[in-house]
């Protein structure tokens, strides 16, 4: 896990312990292995720095489940800085050049933020699991206020459990000179330590995960959602939808449907899962090996790979939000763009939409540089579409009123992916708070 260990044959294997002196000692060796680590933990202290800052300066980016994404980046910088750069001076050096609280303070830091990022996963799939599959209880359970205290517990335990890395390693100085961090203890007494770990941050969250999420796509993909009462609102929000799925020249749209957010949002975060599995996998079985084998494999190249998949596992959640999230998308640009916050620019721009529409008529027959007769056949269309759409506002003003839609149904048409409760109705308010949570990510 750490970058710092022993070369001794009794200490079990770590991420980036070196074979042989020939081949660590290359130029070769050492300009892939800088350049490597250079670029993966370049581009991830990059990344999780925006998820960090874009969760924190938008208000609509608050929701437990980003909640847990800003735990897991941050735990992801830990190990990037904590692992990646003094890698990078181990290996230009040749030699650990930190001194005694340097080779306890990185690896304590490496341990915990490894540990975090397991412990963040394990959390917003449990999360995942309530809101989907317990849509009511999810009103109480997922709120951001319990999931920032939940986030605080796992640090605090996580803390306190990885101080035990304090009386395991120390500095090593071999007979030619060399200077190495490396584990203090032999190998009888650390393989129960490693088995435990192993078990509690590697296995436990995987199995969990494999079991949750399959009870997920059970609902998501084979049984319907909780069916809720039809209410005024609920009409409205159908009617409004049916409304904005015919576009120009009568083609139906796709709106963003409250399912079909869900089933985004899951796949984003199973995929998080699975990569935390596959890159973390050699490591965890090089070292698994080498704990019960009399010599351990020490292949430097292989060493190399295993600790890039693990600095890679650190880098690529930022990328996977800004490939499989519009809202984590357009937060990233609003602020690489420096641009106003995205809820002010949606309303306004919401508005903007609304009115537009409104005013397209009255614009486009002023505008028509076409005869007499089509002008006045584009007018009569025109007018016969508007005495359609009054038709059916007359037809549920009483629903608009209750939904606060009034003149601004138009607008409120172009918000496909929101969810509009009745005040009356505490399941619709539930499941619209659900909703929220879920598109927000």
């Amino acid at each position: 896990m750490a970058d710092n260990v022993s070369t001794r044959l009794d200490t079990p294997t770590n991420v980036s312990l070196s074979a042989g002196n020939d081949v660590s000692e290359s130029s070769e060796y050492k300009s892939v292995s800088v350049f490597l680590v250079l670029l993966v933990c370049g581009v991830g202290i990059v990344g999780n720095v925006m998820v960090v800052l874009v969760v924190l300066t938008t208000r609509h980016m608050r929701t437990p489940t980003n909640c847990y994404l800003v735990s897991l980046a941050i735990a992801d910088l830990t190990v990037l800085v904590a692992a990646g750069l003094p890698n990078v001076a181990d290996s230009l050096s040749g030699t650990w050049v930190f001194g005694h609280v340097g080779c306890l303070g990185i690896t304590y830091l490496q341990y915990l933020g490894i540990n975090v990022s397991s412990c963040s996963i394990t959390a917003f799939t449990v999360e995942r699991y309530i809101a989907i599959c317990h849509p009511m209880k999810a009103q109480t359970v997922c709120t951001v206020s319990r999931a920032k205290r939940i986030i605080a517990g796992v640090w605090i335990f996580t803390c306190v459990y990885c101080m035990l890395w304090f009386f395991l390693v120390d500095i090593q100085v071999g007979e030619d000179g060399h200077v190495q961090c490396g584990y203090r203890v032999k190998r009888e007494l650390y393989l129960p330590i490693y088995l435990t770990d192993f078990t509690v941050f590697y296995v436990t969250p995987l199995l969990l995960a494999i079991v949750l999420y399959g009870l997920i796509a059970r609902v998501l993909y084979v049984s319907p959602l909780p069916n809720h009462p039809d209410t005024s609102a609920t009409t409205l929000r159908r009617s409004c939808r049916e409304t904005c799925e015919v576009g120009k020249g009568g083609r139906p749209s796709r709106p963003k449907t409250a399912i079909s957010s869900r089933k985004q949002v899951t796949k984003m975060l199973a995929v998080v899962v699975i990569l935390f599995a596959l890159l973390w996998m050699p490591y965890r079985t090089l070292v698994l090996i080498n704990s019960f084998v009399s010599t351990p494999y020490l292949n430097a190249w292989f060493l190399l790979f295993c600790r890039t998949c693990i600095y890679a596992n650190s880098a690529i959640n930022p990328v996977i939000y800004n490939a499989m999230s519009q809202r984590f998308r357009s937060a990233f640009r609003g602020l690489y763009r420096c641009q106003r916050p995205e809820g002010l620019q949606r309303t306004l721009s919401t508005i903007q939409t609304g009115f537009g529409k409104v005013r397209e008529p009255q614009t486009s027959l002023a505008t028509d540089s076409k005869g007499d007769d089509e002008e006045a056949r584009r007018r009569t269309r025109r007018r016969s579409i508007l005495d359609d759409i009054k038709t059916k506002q007359n037809g549920s003003s009483h629903q608009e009123r209750v939904s606060d839609g009034g003149p601004f149904e138009t607008s409120l048409c172009g918000r496909e992916d929101e969810e509009w409760p009745s005040s009356s109705d505490p399941s619709a308010n539930v499941q619209h708070s659900v909703n929220d949570k879920e598109d927000n990510v």
